[in-house]
């Protein structure tokens, strides 16, 4: 019982611990924003690699995505309601709802994670000391590029993101219910509203930022090791993860209140 409590203790002391890290390297972060100039063609770079790099799996999962929720969609009200609101619920739930969602989580395993084990290893191998000692910010050169890539393309993948679903969705109903495409494009253009495309931009951009900032978190403060890049690689994910499910949440209370 005794080994339970110190264990909790250590735990919740750790996470403390992290916690007061993340808040300095992001208060350093937004210390370094004026500067973002002199590390554009690093900005770039990481755009690169967290948007472009990205698209061949976001174009998978959300073509799948697309595909199945409009066949669970005509399996739950075919019979109850118009083909019209079927079109309308697959349009509003992709694009509020499961595009920035998926893509966030997906996003934490392949951009959360590789940001993590890079910044990690940067760590581990001394590199990081090394441009300290050098007078050079890693916090500049390093966090800030990463931060506002993931800021930047977040919403872009996104919105790409719910094109692929929604022309999977198209497909499934011309060819398995053999809707008509005047009648799916009259569901989509009629009930979803501006705010709902607006809303999902601002869930991308929240998570962009939780995607990169957990991954440098991690990363930057690993500890010492092979196996701690490993570690700080599998955390980051998980909090990522969770952060993306906690904020989606809260996100859903303030943009959608309820009267």
């Amino acid at each position: 019982m005794v080994g339970l409590f110190q264990q909790l203790g250590e735990r919740v002391l750790e996470s403390l611990t992290r916690l007061g890290e993340s808040a300095g390297l992001m208060g350093r972060t937004a210390l370094e924003l004026p500067r973002v100039w002199s590390v554009r063609r690093e900005l770039v770079e990481q755009m690169m690699r967290i948007g472009i790099a990205s698209l061949p799996l976001v174009a998978v999962t959300s073509l799948f995505t697309g595909m199945v929720i409009a066949v669970q969609t005509s399996y739950q009200v075919e019979q109850y309601v118009p083909d019209l609101f079927i079109s309308a619920a697959i349009g509003k739930s992709v694009i509020i709802e499961l595009s920035p969602v998926l893509t966030a989580l997906v996003l934490s395993g392949r951009v959360g994670a590789s940001i993590a084990a890079e910044l990690g290893t940067m760590r581990v191998t001394e590199q990081i000391d090394a441009m300290e000692t050098m007078a050079l910010d890693p916090v500049r050169f390093l966090v800030l590029p990463r931060v506002i890539a993931g800021m930047i393309m977040m919403p872009v993948i996104v919105v790409y993101s719910s094109a692929i679903a929604i022309g999977g969705a198209y497909m499934i109903c011309m060819i398995y219910l053999e809707m008509s495409r005047q009648i799916f494009m009259q569901g989509i253009s009629q009930f979803v509203l501006p705010w709902d495309i607006y809303s999902g931009v601002i869930k991308s951009l929240v998570f962009g930022l939780t995607v990169a900032t957990v991954g440098c978190c991690y990363g930057y403060y690993a500890p010492q090791g092979a196996a701690g890049v490993g570690q700080t690689t599998t955390r980051s994910v998980v909090t990522n993860c969770l952060l993306v499910l906690i904020f989606d949440y809260i996100l859903a209370l303030i943009l959608f209140p309820t009267q």
